[in-house]
């Protein structure tokens, strides 16, 4: 029989984090009981919270900011990989102003929080911190997206973004007893939906296969949760949802100080020589920074986890380019708050863009759908266009609104005849702005409506986020459409730099769902499918790992 040996799961090591003082309120040193304890007021949870969202909405981690610019640094990084890390950097320098949020999605808001024995609150802390969520999403020009269930089927904007993901432990952090540690993080649904679970056997545990495995998988995230990625992997975990959960964490680096060796114990470690090797297999797949290179990912997490023995979970997550997460503490010295980076535009280069990306062609939309399919043709997939003219904005439920139109017999609606659709849905309209962060959503979500609409007449030239399904390859060969993929992430920057005026065309009872009409000046954009079947992410999908029976 082994002797009791008790580990944590996953035992943190230090907390180096660089923190700044938010408040010295809301916070009191009280003695009872010959112990001491550590006071915490209702307001200064709401306070913290608000701040948060408001930091992580804005604001990069330098560490982020400096592995784009490596990008941009790297000779070995294609024009397209430089040309994205360019435009990520200026975003982020325009959501710094704090108006803009640096993405149109701003997110699930998630609280993680580990609460010290010693600390005292009055109970009701996941409704302080909804409090704190709540104001910030009513407060900024944040985008409202969480969807209350009223039936099955019937569903309703809540308007407020809540509810958020609260989870809230009893658990002395790095064993002090009198601070609250707390994770904030906002999820948008297109990094969220790029959380998956394989339910594996031991098979799968020898390198050989596990990287073979792991480029198969790795390849079917694709492009629409804007890469460059923080990719996590966790192999192993007690049940499936830890599993999961541990990987989510991961892709923050909220676990890059566990061991990086295994033990009898059971805790789980960081596998650094597997990072290293599934980065270097990222690099080589070819799909890069969205339009073809080498920076697919910015940086690996491999955990291993312990596991009963009739499972082997497998668990992958990644953090997009809208990187947002901060750690914060509350300590009888105050309430604080990770620092993240305020002045982003140190790290800009002095290169211009042209000198960072292939030649662009510029594309005007003001022209006949026509002739405007006929300036398309004429150049391959990863053609870089600059766009400018009108643009017509539909995605999930206007797209189920005119396909109900087709089914009553009625006409494909001219404005998706004669004009390129954008696939988005536009955080709030700042003050004195033409338009609130305004970046593109998951192109794949519409694919089972294009072969339907191109037949009607409809659109024939697509912009959107991400990779498409062999059926847009063939409708648009079978009816001569495009599918053009925009940059997924710089959505501050659209909003400031490229959209120039915003009316609702139809259904402004859908809020951002409706179908509205852009003026877009040189808007950046991939040619990623064209009318002759050629699809961008069908030539990066062949195996780099050549592995052999034994």
């Amino acid at each position: 029989m082994p002797e009791f040996d008790y580990t944590d799961l996953l035992p943190l090591g230090a907390d180096d984090t660089e923190y700044r003082l938010i408040t010295a309120e809301g916070v009191r040193v009280i003695e009872a009981a010959g112990r001491r304890f550590l006071e915490v007021e209702p307001e200064a949870l709401r306070l913290l919270t608000e701040t948060a969202i408001h930091d992580i909405s804005h604001y990069l981690r330098s560490s982020h900011l400096a592995q784009l610019r490596k990008i941009i640094d790297d000779p070995e990084a294609s024009g397209n990989d430089r040309f994205v890390a360019l435009d990520l950097l200026k975003n982020a320098g325009i959501s710094a102003g704090g108006v803009l949020p640096m993405c149109q999605d701003t997110g699930t808001a998630i609280v993680m929080g580990k609460r010290g024995r010693h600390v005292l609150t009055d109970g009701r802390d996941a409704e302080h911190v909804s409090r704190g969520v709540y104001d910030a999403y009513t407060r900024l020009n944040l985008r409202y997206s969480q969807m209350a269930p009223l039936t099955m089927w019937d569903e309703k904007n809540t308007g407020s973004n809540l509810p958020a993901q609260l989870e809230l432990y009893a658990e002395d952090p790095l064993g002090h007893p009198d601070e609250y540690k707390l994770l904030f993080m906002a999820k948008g649904g297109g990094s969220a939906n790029k959380s998956f679970l394989y339910q594996e056997t031991k098979a799968v545990l020898n390198e050989k296969r596990m990287l073979q495995f792991l480029e198969e998988k790795i390849r079917s995230l694709g492009t629409a949760a804007c890469p460059p990625y923080h990719l996590a992997i966790v192999v192993g975990g007690t049940s499936a949802e830890y599993a999961l959960k541990t990987a989510k964490y991961a892709s923050a680096r909220y676990l890059d100080s566990i061991p990086t060796e295994g033990s009898a114990s059971g805790h789980g470690f960081r596998d650094l020589e597997m990072e290293k090797k599934v980065f270097e297999l990222t690099q080589r797949l070819g799909i890069g920074a969205q339009f073809g290179g080498k920076y697919f990912c910015h940086d690996v997490r491999v955990i291993r986890l312990p596991r009963h023995g009739a499972s082997c979970p497998v668990a992958i997550a990644v953090s997009c380019s809208a990187d947002r997460q901060a750690l914060a503490k509350i300590t009888p010295e105050g309430v604080f708050l990770e620092r993240l980076e305020t002045d982003p535009a140190r790290f800009l280069p002095d290169t211009t863009e042209e000198h960072l990306s292939d030649d662009v062609v510029s594309i005007d939309l003001n022209r006949p759908m026509p002739e405007i399919l006929a300036e398309l043709t004429k150049y391959p997939v990863k053609t870089r266009l600059s766009l400018t003219g009108p643009l017509v904005v539909a995605r999930d439920i206007a797209h189920a609104k005119i396909a109900e139109r087709l089914d009553a017999g009625e006409e494909m609606p001219d404005y998706l005849k004669n004009h390129a659709v954008y696939y988005a849905g536009p955080a709030k309209t700042p003050e004195g702005y033409a338009s609130g962060s305004f970046g593109p959503t998951t192109a794949g979500r519409m694919d089972s409506y294009v072969e339907r609409f191109q037949a009607a007449g409809g659109s024939l030239v697509m912009l959107a986020k991400g990779n498409r399904s062999k059926q847009v390859t063939d409708a648009c060969r079978e009816h001569g459409g495009f599918y053009l993929g925009s940059i997924g992430g710089p959505a501050a920057r659209l909003a400031q730099d490229c959209i120039k005026k915003v009316e609702v065309l139809e259904y402004p009872e859908l809020g951002m769902e409706a179908v509205w009409r852009i003026e877009v000046v040189d808007f950046p954009a991939f040619i990623v499918v064209d009318d002759k079947g050629n699809d961008f992410f069908q030539d990066a999908s062949g195996p780099v790992l050549t592995i052999g029976r034994r």
